[in-house]
C-alpha cells in the first residue's frame, strides 16, 4: 500500500467518525436538537475544523444527514448544510492567526451563534415564527451547546493532537 493510499484511508476514516458522532449526539438528543429552541449539543464538532480542514466536510456531511430529521428538513438540509459549510470556512479564514485557542474557540461559538439567523428565516418562512425572537433563542442556544461542547473538545485538545 503506497502512503498516498494510507493517508487518503486515514483521512476518509476520521471524516467518517466525526460524521458519525455529529449525526449519532445529534439524533440521540433529538428531542432538544431541532426546533425554534434547540440546544444541539454535536455543534460541539464545530471547533474541529480549528484544528483540521478535514472536519469542515465532516461537520458538513453530519449536519446534511441529522437535518433530515429536522421538522423542516426539506429546506433544513440544503440551506442548514450550506450555511454550516461557509460558517466553518468564516472561522478558520478568522482565526487563522490568533494563537491563542481559547480565542479562536470563543470567537467560533460567537460566529455560530450569530450565523443561526439562517435556521431563523426558515422558520419564518416556513412556519410563521416570530424571526427575532427566534433567532434570540436559537442563537442562545447554540452558544449554550458550543460552551458546553467547547469546553469538551478544548479538554480533548490537550490529551489528544487533533491537527494530525
Amino acid at each position: 500500500m503506497t502512503n498516498v493510499s494510507r493517508t487518503s484511508t486515514q483521512e476518509m476514516t476520521k471524516i467518517a467518525i466525526v460524521t458519525a458522532l455529529y449525526v449519532a449526539i445529534a439524533l440521540l438528543l433529538s428531542v432538544i436538537s431541532f426546533g425554534a429552541l434547540q440546544l444541539r449539543l454535536s455543534e460541539m464538532f464545530n471547533f474541529l475544523a480549528l484544528f483540521h480542514k478535514r472536519y469542515v466536510i465532516a461537520v458538513t456531511l453530519g449536519v446534511a444527514i441529522a437535518n433530515f430529521m429536522s421538522p423542516i428538513w426539506f429546506l433544513d438540509v440544503p440551506v442548514g448544510s450550506i450555511a454550516t459549510f461557509l460558517t466553518l470556512l468564516v472561522c478558520r479564514a478568522v482565526t487563522k492567526n490568533m494563537q491563542s485557542l481559547k480565542a479562536k474557540m470563543v470567537t467560533t461559538a460567537i460566529i455560530f451563534a450569530f450565523s443561526m439567523f439562517t435556521i431563523a428565516v426558515q422558520y419564518y418562512i416556513l412556519m410563521d415564527y416570530p424571526f427575532f425572537a427566534t433567532w434570540l433563542t436559537i442563537g442562545l442556544g447554540e452558544l449554550f451547546s458550543m460552551t458546553i461542547g467547547g469546553i469538551i473538545i478544548y479538554m480533548v485538545s490537550k490529551r489528544i493532537d487533533l491537527t494530525k
